[in-house]
């Protein structure tokens, strides 16, 4: 004995409702992956990229870089997500591995989503890359020094020097990059908190698109 299969009518309305919404979770999880994938836009918050970058100024950041395990060079603008402590007791400062502490993980897949896909908890820092790994930064006097060379910064606004700190005389580790802000009286980066693993960097910033008599591609 065969059973026959009840018939389901779906009126014209409630179809395309139906159709609507599978439209809209669509669009949805393709804008999520090109924003995680390929680039998404960010505000700058803060003055220690000035005057390169001015707080308020709207950014592309292109993720591409990490999406294909690329390299990232001196002289890049890259974000990166904050360390736990952007300002750590020397008691926990090892000189001899002087890398940034990262000690949080959110729990649970909700909250694990809302931090690395969404960011929506997440703080993130934009700096400049000064030294890649095997780069021997000193700061001296005011100035950078990398690999005994007097660093050119033409990037720096003029009457600007460099203060050292906790990590002033350094050799990068392997999968590290050392950051700094252009505004370095008021920047915190790697001279107080230590390298940024390269897994840590997010994106590299791309276009500025606003204000409009500034758009162009950010060097």
């Amino acid at each position: 004995m065969k059973l026959k299969k009840p018939n389901i009518n779906i009126s014209p309305k409630v179809k395309n409702i139906l159709e609507w919404v599978y439209c809209i979770i669509i669009a949805v999880v393709l804008a999520l992956l090109f924003r995680y994938y390929i680039a998404t836009p960010t505000i700058v918050k803060q003055p220690s990229m000035y005057d390169t970058l001015e707080e308020g100024q709207r950014l592309i950041l292109s993720r591409w870089t990490r999406t294909v395990n690329g390299d990232y060079n001196r002289g890049d603008i890259v974000t990166f997500e904050a360390p736990s402590e952007s300002l750590p007791s020397l008691y926990d400062v090892d000189m001899n591995n002087p890398v940034a502490i990262y000690n949080y993980e959110p729990q649970g897949l909700f909250s694990k989503f809302s931090y690395y896909v969404l960011e929506f908890t997440k703080t993130s820092y934009i700096k400049r890359v000064i030294g890649i790994e095997g780069d021997h930064i000193k700061i001296e006097d005011g100035k950078v020094y990398l690999n005994g060379q007097e660093l050119d910064e033409p990037y720096l606004d003029e009457g600007i020097t460099t203060d050292g700190g906790t990590f002033n005389d350094i050799i990068v580790p392997e999968g590290y990059v050392f950051v700094m802000g252009d505004n370095r009286p008021h920047s915190t980066d790697s001279r107080s908190f230590g390298c940024i693993p390269i897994e840590k960097v997010e994106s590299k910033v791309w276009i500025r698109f606003w204000p409009f008599n500034k758009f162009g591609k950010i060097d």
